[in-house]
């Protein structure tokens, strides 16, 4: 039976798990949790990957992660040997650590990426050492975790610069007390109530999310691959796209001038979003993207994509609309509108 393909693009969410090999332990003892999150941040970093929630259980793990670069695949290679190869080390042991190729669900972020993350955060409390717990026990046991998300989301003492978590708290009001309130409120229901599984959506397709989206993603990435068996990354997305065909496309789907969007000594948003653009799809350097933008030097490119992508976490709607422009990009290049 073929396996689900790997669909990877610009700023996609995922839900990801591994389990260890014959369903033994990747967790001996607390330094291999912190070796672990050490290896996790070093990736995260390196790959630009922003991780939203994560869960570390005995012997598997779960994340919940966005590729704005739309590398899975790099950032997981990467980053499940360089645990592998620590745990190895350390325990004096050779071979596979985990139990084949990991499990990445792509996931509609609008629709699922709240319950999604209320599935990680409760994960460690669905086995049987916790079915005969009172709710009392559960609930100081998931605050408690310090292999997990959880204790960050519900006090900012307690969180780990490597998360990110205003993308989820987005969806309850925000990153501030209140949010906070509203999420803790969320997962006390789950605890309360037999809940589904949001990842049963994605079964045999690997795609979490409504029908539109499953629809976009099955026209968008999937149509004319129907012998793929395995796609680590799309070509469409690995193949460059052209700077200045990108920056007349970019102009046409915004309705602007070329030369009002790239206007020296202006800070517009459309001109930070093409700089971005530029950066991901023309793997230019930030040199060459700052000559195209107007000629400012790569410190104003690096600085501006920075305050695009602060916005972005804190402010959906641009996010989505960021994303769009994206999508547009790719059909127009490959003429598809």
């Amino acid at each position: 039976m073929a396996r689900p393909l790997r669909i990877q693009y610009p700023g996609a969410c995922y839900h990801i798990s591994c389990r260890g090999n014959e369903r033994k332990s990747i967790f001996l003892d607390t330094q291999d949790y912190e070796t672990f999150l050490e290896k996790l941040s070093r990736s995260l970093n390196i790959y630009n990957v922003s991780l939203l929630a994560y869960a570390c259980m005995q012997n598997h793990f779960h994340l919940l992660i966005t590729t704005p670069d739309g590398n899975l695949s790099e950032f997981m290679r990467h980053f499940n040997i360089s645990y592998t190869y620590a745990f190895n080390r350390r325990h004096s042991r050779v071979g596979h650590l985990y139990q084949g190729r990991y499990k990445a669900f792509l996931i509609d972020s609008d629709n699922y990426l709240l319950a999604v993350s209320r599935y990680i955060h409760l994960n460690p409390i669905r086995i049987k050492a916790f079915s005969d717990k009172t709710f009392k026990e559960k609930w100081r046991a998931l605050t408690e975790d310090k292999n997990s998300s959880l204790p960050g989301y519900l006090s900012v003492g307690k969180r780990r610069d490597f998360v990110n978590y205003a993308p989820v708290l987005s969806y309850v009001g925000g990153d501030n007390r209140k949010g906070r309130y509203q999420y803790r409120q969320f997962l006390k229901e789950g605890i309360g109530q037999e809940m589904e599984n949001p990842l049963k959506a994605g079964k045999g397709s690997g795609i979490v999310g409504g029908p539109d989206f499953i629809q976009w993603v099955k026209e968008t990435f999937l149509e004319g691959e129907p012998s793929i068996r395995e796609q680590p990354a799309l070509r469409e997305l690995r193949s460059k796209i052209k700077p200045e065909v990108l920056i007349d496309h970019f102009a046409h789907i915004t309705g602007k001038k070329r030369e009002e969007i790239c206007q020296r000594g202006k800070r517009s948003l459309e001109r930070s979003m093409l700089m971005e653009l530029l950066y991901r799809f023309s793997q230019i350097t930030q040199s060459e993207i700052g000559r195209l933008a107007g000629g400012i030097d790569y410190s104003a490119v690096s600085q501006a994509r920075k305050r695009l992508q602060v916005r972005m976490e804190r402010e959906p709607k641009l996010r989505k609309r960021f994303d769009k422009l994206s999508n547009q990009l790719l059909l127009l290049s490959r003429g598809k509108i």
